[in-house]
Parts: structure tokens; C-alpha cells; sequence
């Protein structure tokens, strides 16, 4: 079993991690690993410029980070794009599946400790930890910096609890702590969009004490995520605090509107 395989589809704009199956000389058919669906990369979706060969720019077996066009799950069509994802797009999308991996692993080992099936964890375990930490591998990096009060206070039993900080503790290792939340962030001038970069663009050059960093980027739009890193929580909660609130008064100056929310 895996957990991250899902039975819905993926929304139009969404990246997604995909294994390239197929290559023809029109595109190639991949399949889309954490939803088990096949889709379609059009040779038109694949580059910018000019395709001779596409195995230039794809092989078979090769994990590839794409865009979703068009999505039908009447006729089980999924289209997507290559030349539409960004560098920064590509490293985070495979940041957040390989956390993802690492986060199935993790409970494989948690199951043979407890002896308890996959599909018992999945319920008891991986969704009460992705409801409130927003991913299963953020909950046990939590663990593992924290110990078991995060995961007890999400009403996990101590058995459970404890054998999850344990497991956390053994295989992640914790060099910082990271805080973050969501801005909503939206203009409607002509110039909207120029506005809106400007406005994170001039919160992300906040000073921020050495060993930390501020990210933010792209969920879809009117949601920019903001993650603070730093050496402590209060380090980290302070530089949050003085981004957020210069992207909202940033926007706010710029007659558009702005709001941020925790988590």
C-alpha cells in the first residue's frame, strides 16, 4: 500500500510528480505518481523551443515535475505541461514528494513496531497528522524536535505517540526549526500582478538574522506560502511576523488586499 497515492484527480494549474512510461514522436504518456493516473505530455507542452527529439529532454524511468492543463475524468484524460514549470517550481515539488517518500518509510517502520497493518495507520495515523500539520512529514519532524506533546495534543494515543517520536527522532534529523502560513494576497488593477510581486518581493528583503531564510512562493493564486526558517521558534515566529505584515501593508499601499493566515 501506498499513502500517497489518492483516488481523486489532480486540479488544472497543480504541479505533479510523474514517471515517464511512453515516449512517442507526438509526446509522451507518463504516469502521475501520487494520484495513479495516467496523463499526457503533448510535444507542444515539452520546451519552449524546438523539439527535434524529446528524448533530449525526457527519458523512460525518469521522474519529472509537471503542470495540469486540462483535466477529464469522464474520458480519463490528464494533459500537462514541461515548459510551463519553473526551476524553483521543479526543486520544491520534489522537496515536498521526496518528504512525502521519506514520510511512507517512516510508517512502514512505525507499522512493524506497533504490528499494526498499513491500513490501520493510514486512518489512526496519516490523516490526523496531514489535517494538522499540513503534511505527515512536517507532523514527525515536529515529533522529532519536540517529542510526543504535538502529537498527543492531535488526540493520537501515547502508544502511538511514542512510538512516532521515536521512530521520527531516529531517522530525521533536525538542524532548524521552520514556521509558516499563507498569504492572501490580491489586486485588481491593470497592473495587478506587477504589484503583488513588488509587494512580496520588497517583504522578502527583510533583514533576518544570520541561519535564517524566508520563502515564498506560488500556491495558485490569491495563496503565497511564506516559510521562515531560523535556529528557534521565537527567532522564527518574530521574522514571520515582520514579512507578513510588510507583503499586506505592501499590497494594501498598492490598492489591492491582503491577509495572513497561520499554519
Amino acid at each position: 500500500m501506498s499513502f500517497v497515492k489518492r483516488d481523486d484527480w489532480p486540479e488544472v494549474g497543480e504541479l505533479v510528480v510523474a514517471s515517464v512510461n511512453k515516449i512517442m514522436d507526438y509526446g509522451v504518456y507518463v504516469m502521475l505518481d501520487e494520484y495513479g493516473k495516467e496523463g499526457f505530455l503533448h510535444i507542444s507542452e515539452i520546451s519552449s523551443s524546438w523539439v527535434k527529439n524529446i528524448r533530449d529532454f525526457v527519458r523512460e524511468g525518469e521522474k519529472v515535475v509537471l503542470k495540469v492543463l486540462r483535466v477529464d475524468p469522464e474520458k480519463g484524460h490528464i494533459d500537462l505541461s514541461l515548459r510551463r514549470v519553473t526551476k524553483r517550481e521543479k526543486r520544491e515539488k520534489m522537496l515536498l514528494w521526496k518528504q512525502s517518500k521519506k514520510a511512507e518509510s517512516l510508517m512502514r517502520s512505525v507499522s512493524q513496531r506497533l504490528n499494526m497493518p498499513l491500513e490501520d495507520l493510514y486512518e489512526k495515523v496519516w490523516i490526523p497528522l496531514e489535517e494538522n500539520f499540513g503534511s505527515v512529514y512536517e507532523g514527525l519532524e515536529k515529533a522529532a524536535r519536540e517529542g510526543v506533546k504535538p502529537l498527543l495534543e492531535i488526540g493520537l494515543s501515547k502508544e502511538i505517540a511514542d512510538v512516532l517520536t521515536s521512530v521520527a527522532k531516529d531517522k530525521i534529523r533536525i538542524t532548524s526549526v521552520r514556521v509558516k502560513g499563507t498569504l492572501n494576497i490580491t489586486c485588481l488593477k491593470p497592473d495587478g500582478v506587477l504589484r503583488i510581486k513588488k509587494a512580496l518581493t520588497e517583504a522578502k528583503k527583510i533583514r533576518v538574522p544570520s541561519g535564517s531564510s524566508v520563502r515564498i512562493y506560488t500556491v495558485s493564486p490569491p495563496k503565497y506560502r511564506v516559510e521562515v526558517t531560523a535556529q528557534d521558534y521565537k527567532t522564527a515566529n518574530a521574522i514571520l511576523q515582520k514579512v507578513t505584515q510588510a507583503a499586506v501593508q505592501g499590497i494594501k499601499e498598492a490598492g489591492g488586499e491582503g491577509s495572513f493566515e497561520r499554519g
